[in-house]
């Protein structure tokens, strides 16, 4: 999400402007909310990190510098959130900030990618196969699935998405190629099975 032309002016959230916050938590509720949903899986939690947002975004306004966006400002809080969340339920879960030199290396290893071009178009948009997805998703390690939900479900620029998130940009390119890649092999086996299928009928 870029931007958002219509968000209310930094200096009358600043001030306070109760209509100014109200048209801000309006125009950005349902983005955080689907990047909250995206990284936990749960509509409960997503909803406790969509509230903690706000919370936490109207006490820290007055000391907001506008150094980035609000909407860049809104999703790193959120993002926090969620990996806080996160790290409650798995204590050794590795955070977003970090990773090794192999990040910076775009170092992929090879994988078997299947050709979907003989799938019909309705397999290829079934409620079965955006099912998978979703699924697939979820199963990306935190600091992968952070970046493409960021970059490609909310289609942030890899500056907006570094920024948030508090990463190089050349991180978050390594990252959601790796995303990238680990999905499309999942889909790979998933599609394979349905081309199998199709070809026994």
């Amino acid at each position: 999400m870029s931007e958002i032309a219509q968000l209310p002016s930094l200096e009358a959230l600043q001030a306070g402007e109760r209509d100014a916050f109200a048209r801000l938590v309006d125009l950005t509720s349902g983005h955080i909310y689907r990047v909250a949903f995206q990284i936990l899986g749960s509509e409960e939690d997503a909803e406790d990190v969509l509230q903690e947002t706000y919370l936490k975004a109207y006490r820290a306004l007055p000391a907001f510098e506008g150094r980035s966006s609000l909407t860049t400002w809104l999703y790193r809080i959120a993002v926090n959130e969620a990996l806080m969340l996160l790290r409650k339920r798995h204590p050794g879960l590795v955070s977003v900030e970090e990773g090794g030199a192999s990040d910076e290396s775009g170092e992929i290893e090879e994988m078997e990618i299947v050709d979907f071009c003989c799938l019909p178009e309705g397999e290829l948009l079934s409620s079965e196969s955006r099912e998978f997805l979703e699924k697939a998703v979820q199963r990306l390690p935190a600091n992968q699935r952070v970046v493409f939900v960021m970059r490609d479900m909310e289609g942030l620029s890899t500056q907006e998405t570094a920024d948030a998130l508090g990463l190089s940009e050349s991180n978050v390119k390594v990252r959601l190629l790796r995303a990238r890649l680990s999905l499309r092999q999942a889909l790979s086996v998933y599609f394979g099975g349905k081309i199998q299928e199709l070809n026994r009928r």
